[in-house]
């Protein structure tokens, strides 16, 4: 399946078991909590892509990303926002976070992340990424965000 484009997504972990999270903004998923991250851009790896991203939108500079998997995104009423995400997680970071305009950002206890003012998608598989699983899914969504099927990868 071809997508219109590739992101990527960090969850930030620091040494309280506390997990970083952004409220999106504007845009695609406004209003939405989230790990950091975003549209990889042409000739970027996703890792690449994600130090950028997160930088970009906390201030924080990571390294010795953790691959925790990857996810498609099937919006059966939108195609121009489907995807293929790239998830990483990260222990290893520098500076403390600020909002550089994409989104407050807030430190969250593992075990008390915000599932129901997050994607739909996320109470089958964030949890799991957060205590160092990794996940290969295809989410299909429809027109309401809501995920009507999913599929292991």
């Amino acid at each position: 399946m071809k997508f219109p484009y590739t992101t990527n997504v960090c969850y930030i972990i620091n040494n309280k078991n506390q997990v970083l999270l952004q409220k999106k903004a504007r845009g695609f998923g406004a209003g939405k909590w989230n790990g950091p991250g975003g549209k990889i851009e042409n000739g970027e790896t996703p890792e690449e892509g994600t130090i950028r991203e997160v930088k970009e939108e906390t201030n924080l500079d990571i390294r010795n990303l953790k691959k925790a998997g990857k996810i498609e995104f099937i919006f059966t009423e939108n195609y121009d926002s489907n995807n293929y995400t790239y998830i990483f997680v990260c222990k290893d970071y520098e500076g403390n976070p600020k909002d550089m305009g994409e989104g407050e950002l807030r430190w969250y206890n593992i075990l008390e992340i915000p599932l129901e003012k997050m994607w739909d998608d996320d109470k089958y598989w964030l949890l799991q990424v957060l205590k160092g699983e990794k996940v290969s899914k295809r989410f299909y969504f429809d027109k309401n965000g809501i995920v009507i099927k999913q599929e292991n990868i």
